[in-house]
């Protein structure tokens, strides 16, 4: 499946493990088709053995990667593609990576370079499980009406998003206009200046929906996810109804049902589709560990290798 590399199933569903078919492979020597196609089938991968560094893993998420974007509120290592996850110590709900914003990657990425002795365990589920185990009533809902997240960002965060995406170092010049041309125009998307310079933003998507690769219907969203470093979204059908509790309990059972757990090993690397795959993370134990993330959107031109 991947050339110079042993892959063997990970987890309970269609997860993947990744490592070296022999001595001295590096994630350079595995060529960004297969690791796409792999990608496909599996929703996500643990790449292990590969022992790269910072740099190294900075590489290999540029050679699937049409664009590179970032979280404005962690700071880079290593160039413009790794950022340190520091977001506390609780436990984080399964999400997909800004996926309560209009700024969602196609792909996440990890790297532990330190692996925590006990907990602090990523943890994945996938949408398309999730939507099969869900009851007719909740995926009639989630079918019929979309769903809307609303919160506030300050200047300074809004303004070095857009300031990175549009490629320039003065982000004081950067307007709303800009923000509101990088969330896609007029359309699913909401963004209103403040009179302090925050903005509110509300954003129209559906809860579940196809994925990168393909149509098949996965429940992946950010309903039960954190909002570290941000104002905590309000999440609402689109009409302006709140999501009924009964059907939040049963989202929040099914998936703990379907969650499994990344037990990071050093040098390990993980590549998600967060089109299509949630993640979260239990509580860390050992602030010791050290682990870094990346976002991205695939390179479109790896689909048809």
């Amino acid at each position: 499946m991947i050339d110079h590399a042993r892959v063997t199933s990970y987890g309970s569903g269609t997860g993947l493990l990744v490592q070296p078919a022999g001595p001295g492979t590096t994630l350079d020597d595995l060529a960004p088709g297969q690791v796409v196609g792999a990608l496909r089938e599996a929703g996500f991968l643990l790449l292990r053995g590969f022992r790269p560094d910072l740099g190294l893993f900075s590489r290999f998420v540029g050679a699937h990667s049409e664009r590179v974007t970032l979280d404005p509120a962690r700071s880079f290592h290593g160039g413009s593609t790794a950022q340190k996850v520091d977001a506390g110590y609780d436990a984080v709900g399964l999400h997909l990576e800004n996926g309560n914003s209009p700024f969602a990657p196609t792909l996440t990425w990890f790297f532990c370079e330190k692996a925590a002795s006990s907990g602090s365990q990523t943890t994945v589920c996938d949408g398309h499980r999730v939507w099969d185990a869900l009851g007719e009533e909740a995926r009639g809902l989630f079918r019929e009406h979309e769903i809307v997240y609303s919160r506030r960002v300050e200047e300074e965060k809004w303004k070095a998003f857009a300031a990175f995406h549009l490629g320039t170092p003065d982000a004081a010049s950067v307007t709303v206009d800009d923000l509101r041309e990088l969330a896609g125009g007029p359309g699913k998307t909401v963004i209103d200046l403040l009179d302090d310079g925050s903005i509110h933003y509300a954003y129209r998507v559906s809860a579940a929906h196809g994925t990168l690769f393909d149509e098949r219907p996965a429940f992946a969203n950010s309903i039960l996810g954190p909002s570290n470093h941000y104002e905590k979204p309000h999440i609402a059908f689109a009409d302006g109804r709140d999501i009924p509790v009964h059907i939040l309990k049963e989202v929040e059972s099914v998936t703990e049902d379907l969650t499994e757990e990344l037990d990071w090993a050093d040098g390990d690397v993980a590549l998600i589709d967060n089109t299509r795959v949630m993640h979260g993370r239990r509580a860390i134990t050992d602030p010791e560990r050290s682990i870094y993330n990346a976002q991205s959107d695939l390179d479109r031109g790896l689909l048809t290798v």
